[in-house]
């Protein structure tokens, strides 16, 4: 039953990881919020250079992991560009891609000072998706199972818009608006509807303090499987001289649970639940971040938790820090 129960969560997590474009994870709390909405393309005051890398699992074989390098920035008063590389694999799937991005800005304020800007954006994105099926057994063969390595070649597009006031912020997004099928998965396994709707808020206290204090939320849902999670996270700064330290924490829990057993006839339920602390700090014009996700369920595939780091350069600063704490912008 124990080797049941493992099956089970390879697949799930293959299922889960399988998504089309970059997977949605934390790093957006890690001032990355780029990779998540399209609208953040240029919306800050200085062009910005992230790079990520994550690790899933060290104890367990071919678990996932997943790079991303991303670079926007604004190249008039109102239109910002944006293009994301990235690296994603789990286990015998692998997919990479690159996003191109466009967005325009509204600034809306009285004056230069104040905050309060309306953000659209656009990315196309071209991924390519890698079914390694080398060391599939073929003693039992399945006329899908081929023993290559089938690959396929797609784009898709995200829109999405951000809001901010002060130190106020939200942020919309539609991923994967296209429907899309791919070929390395038949349709008795995959819909081509692979629309993830995410919404987001927060507001930032403490402004004239040393200390800041950030509470936001986040939602996403998956249009075709019904699934929906939320995030509730929490940030702390502090300002120095040369720069801030920065930290909180995430808590992340789907609304649906799955079924399980352990002996055979019990039937359980549990709900996904990630919690996630993290850690930065910015030093002129540098940021580093990492984060560790723990998955706090009855029954996991792994003790071991998720481990990111975070490598950030901001260069190309156009103008005076807005009158507010908003660290996203300013």
């Amino acid at each position: 039953m124990k080797k049941i129960i493992f099956v089970f969560f390879i697949v799930l997590t293959a299922v889960v990881h399988a998504q089309e474009g970059i997977p949605v994870y934390s790093d957006y709390l890690s001032d990355n919020l780029y990779l998540l909405h399209p609208s953040m393309a240029g919306a800050a005051n200085a062009n910005q250079i992230r790079l990520t890398a994550r690790q899933q699992w060290f104890d367990v074989d071919d678990a996932p992991n997943l790079q991303t390098l991303s670079i926007n920035g604004r190249v008039s008063d109102k239109i910002g560009l944006g293009a994301i590389v990235f690296a994603d694999q789990n286990g015998y799937f692998s997919q990479t891609g690159f996003y191109g991005s466009f967005a325009y800005h509204i600034l809306m304020s009285r004056n230069t000072v104040d905050l309060n800007q309306f953000s659209f954006g656009v990315s196309v994105g071209v991924l390519q998706n890698t079914l390694d099926e080398g060391d599939f057994d073929l003693r039992n063969i399945d006329p899908i199972i081929t023993g290559g390595n089938p690959t396929d070649t797609f784009f898709n597009v995200d829109i999405g818009m951000s809001y901010y006031f002060l130190d106020f912020f939200a942020h919309a997004t539609v991923k994967n608006v296209l429907p899309r099928n791919r070929k390395i998965f038949t349709e008795e396994f995959e819909s081509s509807n692979q629309r993830r709707y995410i919404a987001s808020a927060g507001y930032t206290f403490g402004r004239g303090g040393a200390w800041k204090y950030e509470p936001s939320v986040m939602f996403q849902a998956t249009e075709q499987t019904q699934e929906v999670t939320g995030d509730l996270n929490f940030k702390l700064y502090y300002d120095l001289e040369w720069g801030t330290l920065w930290g909180g924490a995430s808590y992340r829990r789907s609304f649906d649970g799955a079924e399980y057993t352990d002996d055979g006839m019990t039937v359980q339920s549990q709900k996904l639940q990630y919690i996630t602390p993290l850690l930065g700090v910015n030093y002129k014009n540098f940021l580093f971040s990492y984060t560790y996700s723990y998955q706090s369920n009855s029954v996991v595939l792994s003790n071991g938790g998720f481990h990111q780091i975070t490598l950030g350069y901001d260069f190309g600063k156009r103008k005076e820090p807005y009158d507010c704490y908003c660290p996203a912008i300013n």
